[in-house]
């Protein structure tokens, strides 16, 4: 979409209402392109959504949002679209990453107006289903001695599971015949199609290591709250 700088995204946004006829009791989403910068507004409540407030949270890129992959951009801006539409920290930092995999990276500018939307609807249905699988165990596992004080151990028949506990990040071990399989995932064994690490070791070794590598690298790519 082209448009010049002097051009104001709300003037659009208010022509992507129309065409899509949004009711003023729905809360929706719009983003596009201005001079190729990303700009994302709160359609119902005709203002543009920044990510200072998220930034509180979480620091994946000050510079700003993106959307349509997996990365630092689209990551900034689940956050912050979960927390302006559910006003609650915990289910943001909880499920943003879950909703940049499965919702932020899945946006794409298109049609007359060249712009995506997203709808209250959605998102809620989206948490729906991330709430329903959230939680390994009700207690959320025992701490384990060998890793950090946001981690601990989570009882399962089929494999063994290690669970971060200020967001939703997992470290699943699974034994193959050949080979053992350590996957870091933001979705417990549900992420295994799109994981954001994994390691491989023979069987006969003690994967201890590389849990703790992988345990290491989400600590550093989301880092933990400082305990009180």
């Amino acid at each position: 979409m082209e448009m010049n700088s002097t051009t104001d995204p709300r003037a659009v946004v208010q022509d992507a209402s129309e065409r899509w006829q949004a009711s003023a009791d729905c809360v929706e989403y719009v983003g596009m392109r201005v001079d190729g910068t990303p700009v994302v507004l709160n359609l119902t409540a005709h203002e543009r959504l920044s990510p200072n407030r998220s930034l509180g949270l979480v620091r994946h890129s000050p510079a700003g949002f993106d959307w349509g992959y997996t990365g630092s951009g689209p990551a900034q801006l689940a956050c912050a679209l979960l927390l302006d539409y559910t006003d609650n920290e915990t289910v943001a930092q909880q499920h943003y990453i879950q909703f940049r995999n499965n919702v932020v990276s899945q946006l794409v500018c298109d049609g007359p107006a060249d712009c995506w939307h997203l709808t209250g609807e959605e998102i809620e249905a989206a948490l729906a289903e991330f709430e329903e699988y959230r939680a390994l165990t009700p207690d959320g596992g025992t701490p384990s001695s060998s890793l950090p004080a946001n981690w601990s151990a989570v009882s399962r028949t089929d494999r063994t599971v290690f669970q971060r506990r200020d967001i939703d990040h997992y470290v699943v071990l699974a034994e193959g015949s050949e080979e053992w399989l350590i996957i870091l995932c933001a979705q417990g064994d549900r992420a295994y199609p799109a994981p954001l690490d994994h390691r491989t070791l023979p069987v006969e070794n003690d994967p201890a290591s590389a849990v703790q590598a992988l345990v290491a690298e989400s600590n550093d790519l989301v880092e933990p709250e400082e305990a009180n």
